[in-house]
């Protein structure tokens, strides 16, 4: 697996705290670092970023074998598959929540107890839940346009189906609307949605993530942005304002 990191000037002196951004479909761990111009502001803000890949990669790694965008390769869905062939490979949520944090922590000057989690898209699907299922692992999370309940939209179900099989039970486990209706601790959480994004009424149901945290009491913040859609102009306007809201909580 390859990742990308950014420390700050900071961390030639000490520990600093950490951001984990989780990349959308079709993404590698260079997307971010290349458009979001995250890292002027991390740099300002003392913090440092690390960007994983999307999912497994490698020859023998199974792929979509119709060759779609929105299934395999690019495509895991931040979830440990249970069927085959998919469950050798893609164990992608015990690889950003186990695996990769103890990398970092061991190579690198961060502080393992300032952590926070932020993605776009299916990234932000996966940073969601992995911060729902790990509240005392992360500090913050936030999202940029993601997918709140994949459980009841297409990208999911095409996903879930084939890397988690037909069991819809299985399927809320990786599901963020899911995890608050359960009951999920509170953490600091910021999503912000662009009104113009093309994937809003069929994919990413933000509305649905309103309800949740209106049913359950779960404070949240959640933005919907005029004239924006789900490109990386988006993510670029607005990724100060994400790490700034990240640095409150992580000190």
């Amino acid at each position: 697996m390859h990742f990308s990191i950014y420390l700050p000037p900071e961390a030639n002196l000490g520990s600093v705290p950490v951001v984990y951004w989780l990349s959308g479909l079709t993404c590698t761990d260079e997307n971010f670092v290349q458009k979001a111009g995250a890292q002027r502001y991390a740099s300002e803000l003392g913090i440092a970023l690390v960007a994983p890949d999307t999912s497994p990669r490698g020859d023998n790694v199974p792929d979509d074998p119709l060759g779609e965008y929105d299934f395999g390769l690019g495509a895991g869905f931040y979830v440990n598959a249970t069927e085959t062939p998919w469950s050798e490979n893609y164990q992608m949520y015990d690889y950003v929540s186990i695996e990769l944090p103890r990398i970092i922590q061991e190579n690198f000057h961060v502080d393992p107890g300032r952590e926070s989690i932020m993605g776009h898209s299916m990234g932000g699907h996966g940073a969601l839940i992995t911060a729902l299922k790990n509240p005392g692992q992360y500090n913050s999370v936030s999202a940029f346009s993601p997918i709140v309940a994949p459980v009841q939209v297409p990208w999911g179900e095409k996903a879930f189906s084939q890397y988690l099989g037909q069991d819809k039970e299985r399927w809320k486990e990786y599901d963020a609307c899911e995890l608050i209706m359960a009951g999920s601790r509170h953490l600091p959480m910021l999503v912000d949605q662009g009104e113009a994004d093309e994937f809003l009424g069929v994919q990413l149901r933000t509305e649905l993530l309103e309800l949740a945290c209106k049913e359950m009491n779960f404070e949240a913040t959640i933005r919907y942005q005029s004239g924006y859609d789900h490109s990386y102009f988006f993510i670029s306007s607005l990724v100060g304002c994400h790490l700034r809201f990240h640095q409150r909580w992580l000190g």
